[in-house]
């Protein structure tokens, strides 16, 4: 379970404070999958960058007692210096577990090639994405976080991110962030709706879509 109680988050401003978050209360129970929804700049990522542990909340707290993914394609955590594969090994070590094994998966569903083998920082943001999605799949968690997935790569490799996350490991507890209703209503059981650092949780995703429309528009 992944329990969120009094959650807020505050970025300093030249003008002040902002308060992307305010008292955010949330349960997900393993297997569940939620759907986020807001506006751009209402704090979806802010939420699932939190909930991975890439960010600390400014007070209240989050208690994981299943482990959970980083954001899915998320290259933030990639070390520009080290090829694509030393970037694997040091993840792989990171969670304990073992890398050769995983450097043919890797290769082929990221589709890099010879540049698994050069420097991150010479990926473009598409490749750096694909590799973050392909090494996610190598390191099993209990609970997948999902921010736009499907905005990386083609039709095609939409597909293969599809089978891999969806079918293979539809098992897993899921928290997903779409702007698609249709994405929402084909993985979700639930919704959750961020207005003005509030969340609002329903139990059926037409009602958030409600809610949505109605104070968002």
């Amino acid at each position: 379970m992944i329990l969120l109680e009094d959650v807020v988050k505050v970025y300093p401003l030249r003008s002040g404070e902002a308060k992307v978050l305010d008292n955010i209360n949330l349960r997900v129970a393993p297997t569940e999958k939620l759907g986020i929804l807001g506006r751009n700049g209402a704090g979806k990522s802010t939420l699932i960058r939190l909930i991975s542990g890439a960010e600390r909340p400014t007070s209240g707290s989050i208690t994981r007692h299943m482990s959970v993914s980083w954001p899915l394609a998320f290259a933030g955590a990639f070390q520009g210096s080290l090829t694509g594969v030393d970037n694997l090994r040091f993840i792989c070590r990171i969670y304990g577990t073992t890398t050769e094994d995983k450097i043919p998966f890797v290769q082929e569903f990221s589709e890099l090639g010879r540049y698994l083998y050069e420097p991150v920082k010479t990926y473009s943001a598409g490749m750096a994405a694909r590799l973050a999605f392909a090494i996610s799949m190598v390191v099993e968690f209990d609970c997948f976080l999902i921010d736009e997935i499907t905005a990386v790569g083609d039709s095609r490799f939409h597909a293969k991110c599809h089978y891999e996350l969806f079918e293979k490991r539809k098992d897993r507890a899921m928290i997903l962030v779409s702007h698609d209703a249709g994405f929402i209503r084909e993985h979700c059981d639930h919704a959750a709706v961020i207005i003005q650092g509030k969340l609002h949780s329903f139990e059926q995703i037409d009602d958030a879509y409600h809610f949505y429309h109605e104070h968002v528009g």
